[in-house]
């Protein structure tokens, strides 16, 4: 039986199924073990039965669960192998998401430093005058998505197709943390030198500079 475990946001179906995760990856239901029927779902997280449905079709595409039809729903995997990279950033740790970003993030820039060409640097320019002058205007919204647009063009100047792939999954889920985190405008003036001097590296084809740079910001952003 499983525990009383209420979702607030009863029409999240993705809050639900990172619950079952949980319960799963933590061995509350072994490997071929059948879950509860649709109704005890429903009444331990307090959920209609779209949302427990949609829940379990997450994580049966995640490789989590077996649907049978007609016999039942099974515990099929523990690990999360299978699990979409985009269902796992939503479930992670703030810490772990900062670690991976930092990694992903120095190596994106010390490639885009040997690997840019004028047009990526033309982009990465008109990019940070966007984001400077919505900064500025303390327009946070705007100023977050030209932030995080220049990291794209950034892992896109890298000429490495899964890195850039990597960074936009990261990148829908640093939007909503970052607009959580900050109220005004603030820290995206702070860093406005910082992210000139990594440009800087970038367009002089200077490594060593790019991946200092953004160390610099990655680190003041933490």
């Amino acid at each position: 039986m499983m525990n009383n475990n209420l979702v607030q946001r009863k029409s999240l179906a993705d809050e639900v199924a990172a619950r079952l995760q949980e319960s799963i990856s933590s061995g509350s239901f072994k490997v071929n073990q059948k879950l509860p029927v649709e109704a005890e779902l429903m009444l331990n997280f307090g959920v209609g039965r779209s949302t427990i449905r949609e829940a379990v079709k997450i994580l049966a595409n995640s490789g989590f669960l077996r649907v049978q039809q007609g016999i039942g729903t099974f515990v099929e995997d523990t690990s999360g192998i299978n699990e979409p990279i985009a269902h796992r950033l939503k479930r992670a740790q703030a810490e772990d998401i900062a670690e991976v970003r930092l990694i992903l993030e120095l190596k994106i820039a010390e490639k885009a430093a040997l690997n840019r060409t004028g047009n990526d640097i033309s982009k990465l320019q008109h990019c940070l005058d966007k984001r400077i002058k919505a900064a500025n205007d303390n327009s946070l919204n705007e100023c977050i998505d030209a932030h995080l647009n220049f990291h794209i063009l950034l892992a896109e100047a890298a000429k490495n197709d899964i890195l850039a792939d990597l960074y936009k999954l990261f990148a829908m889920q640093l939007k909503s943390d970052l607009l959580a985190k900050y109220e005004d405008t603030s820290f995206f003036k702070d860093v406005t030198e910082q992210y000139r001097n990594l440009l800087d590296g970038i367009l002089r084809q200077d490594a060593k500079k790019a991946w200092y740079w953004c160390a610099k910001i990655t680190g003041n952003s933490n």
